[in-house]
């Protein structure tokens, strides 16, 4: 499976941006996908994930309520609808998938990811 995501940009703190991460080969059908940050010199975070079949959402306590995750497999995407972006929320942003499909858990940990797309950067101006 390849990643690819977009969607990021510059904006100011209070605005919204839409990644979105589509899936150019294979297909994500139930595999469980996250999305996940990084800032220079600190580990990769969990932003936000969905299980196998998508019943299941989790959000990182920094991003819940203005974060949003969904997914749509007939066209392998997965989509970070980002709202009320704070300038903590800089960092250069990945989606992932797992190559197990229908596990009925979010994963948190990026160690449990097959697959990664090369990310986009989110920046974040106060």
């Amino acid at each position: 499976v390849q990643l690819q995501a977009s969607g990021g940009g510059l904006v100011q703190a209070g605005d919204s941006l839409r990644l979105s991460c589509v899936a150019s080969s294979g297909t994500i059908s139930g595999s469980p996908m996250a999305w996940f940050r990084q800032v220079p010199g600190k580990a990769d975070e969990f932003v936000a994930g969905t299980s196998g079949s998508g019943e299941k959402i989790d959000y990182a306590g920094s991003t819940k309520g203005r974060f949003r995750i969904s997914r749509d497999n007939s066209k392998k995407t997965l989509t970070l609808q980002m709202n009320n972006l704070e300038p903590e929320d800089t960092a250069r942003y990945y989606c992932a998938a797992d190559k197990a499909t229908w596990v009925a858990v979010v994963l948190k940990n990026p160690a449990a990811y097959d697959y990664w797309g090369l990310g986009t950067q989110v920046t974040v101006s106060s």
